[in-house]
């Protein structure tokens, strides 16, 4: 007799569950981005016309990543696939905060901050232990380093395996997104029809499409809360007395 598989949790995450963490978005008021475009320092063009500066700011972002640590949302989600449950994490952020939780199986949309990859060749990359990148610091190919993110303008190359990896979910679970970043909040139209799909953001109601259960509550509340259930159930289901339709 085949061993029954089991179903298939796939969370989806942004900056809203680093966050809680001390990490700045790049839309919030204040931090990092306040003080640094967009374009001059998250594009190719900021590239090639000062990549000095480019460097400067990611090392600010990468020393901000250290000093951050996992929150109950990361640790609940490796928690639960610690249990036994099938966990797929696929995340817009940029930090290692579910790999330093526990979770093994995570996807980075918009590539990870501590790493460096290659100018001419981006399937050289090269991890960050500590420091960061300095002009002059080359790959094995003679040509410079440059941070291993996806910036604006350029194309998300993991993108067609995120899409299966959602079409494979029995459950989709939402956190800390305002699905306006494209194309990753497409990636909704890829999840099976009978497989529901939850957001968990203090916003829930407003942002949620319709059809979406909504838990307006923050990440680190939320997901613990429902791995909670998750784990006394041993099953991936609904509370009604957590959840409404949005």
């Amino acid at each position: 007799m085949a061993e029954q598989q089991a179903p298939h949790l796939v969370v989806f995450t942004g900056a809203g569950i680093s966050a809680e963490s001390g990490i700045q978005t790049f839309r919030a008021s204040d931090g990092l981005w306040a003080d640094h475009p967009i374009e001059a320092v998250a594009t190719p063009d900021a590239w090639r016309r000062d990549p000095e500066r480019v460097l400067r700011f990611y090392d600010q972002r990468r020393d901000q990543v250290r000093r951050a640590r996992p929150n109950a949302a990361h640790k609940a989600l490796a928690s639960l696939e610690k249990r036994g449950f099938a966990v797929s994490i696929i995340t817009q952020n940029i930090d290692d905060l579910h790999e330093r939780a526990g979770s093994r199986r995570v996807l980075h949309l918009h590539g990870e901050i501590l790493k460096a990859r290659s100018t001419v060749d981006a399937r050289l990359h090269y991890p960050l232990p500590r420091g960061g990148i300095r002009l002059g610091d080359l790959c094995d190919k003679g040509s410079q380093l440059r941070p291993d993110v996806v910036w604006f303008g350029e194309g998300v190359p993991h993108f067609g395996e995120a899409c299966d990896i959602v079409a494979e979910a029995d459950l989709l679970l939402v956190v800390g997104t305002s699905l306006a970043v494209m194309p990753a909040a497409a990636l909704l139209e890829h999840a099976p029809l009978d497989a529901p799909c939850v957001l968990v953001d203090p916003e829930a109601r407003a942002l949620a499409p319709p059809g979406t259960l909504g838990l307006a509550q923050p990440a680190g509340k939320g997901v613990p809360a429902l791995v909670r259930h998750w784990t006394r159930e041993g099953r991936l289901w609904l509370p009604e007395t957590l959840l409404g339709e949005a």
